[in-house]
């Protein structure tokens, strides 16, 4: 597969006049600017990703699982901001397709890690360099300052990530899911060291006095 972008149909006279007539109205509309680049950034690498499970996204779960980023899958979901069900489904497809696996986390056996398998390493590379070519091509208006504008829109976009609603509930539900676990663990040791000592008082005919109650 051939990595070099697919030229854009050069617009009639009257499109061009139209887009540009748009263009300046809009100029200072933040979220149609987004807009715009996000449509030409996915028309570019559709050809790229279309042939992965999940299109766009199952390529972030690969990219994610080729670099190790997530530590599990709630982790995974918060990062790449897909509704945790939503990933469970993406992840069964591409392990069906070999492209990823599930693995139990050493340092938690209860939590899954998501890891790339050979053949999702290699789809990777291959469709990393291409979407390479095609970022580039949508930026070269830029210039020199290129640079300047992907480490500013870095900068944007690690803050508004932190500010994430969306995440942030995820990681305190996640919390809470660690805690409750912690809770249902002590309880069950409990409820062992109860039993074990009802035993040993029935083999030694001791009567325990039930507390007093005032």
């Amino acid at each position: 597969m051939s990595s070099a972008p697919v030229p854009a149909p050069r617009p009639s006279p009257a499109e061009d006049a139209a887009g540009q007539s748009a263009a300046e109205t809009l100029k200072d509309d933040f979220a149609w600017s987004l807009s715009v680049i996000l449509r030409a950034y996915l028309r570019s690498v559709e050809e790229s990703l279309n042939d992965i499970p999940g299109g766009p996204r199952g390529y972030q779960v690969i990219a994610s699982a080729s670099q190790n980023l997530a530590a599990n899958q709630g982790v995974m979901a918060s990062q790449l901001g897909i509704d945790r069900t939503v990933l469970t489904y993406l992840i069964d497809d591409l392990e069906a397709a070999g492209l990823v696996t599930r693995q139990p986390d050493p340092a938690d056996r209860r939590s899954r890690r998501v890891v790339a398998t050979e053949a999702g390493q290699a789809l990777w590379q291959d469709r990393r360099n291409a979407l390479a070519h095609a970022e580039a091509h949508i930026l070269s208006t830029l210039g020199n300052e290129e640079s300047t504008f992907k480490e500013l829109l870095k900068r944007v976009a690690v803050y508004a990530d932190r500010g994430d609603p969306l995440q942030n509930t995820c990681q305190a539900v996640e919390s809470v899911e660690s805690a409750c676990q912690a809770v249902e663990g002590v309880k069950d040791a409990c409820q062992a060291v109860e039993s074990l000592e009802k035993d040993d008082d029935r083999r030694l005919g001791v009567k325990r006095r039930s507390p007093r109650r005032d």
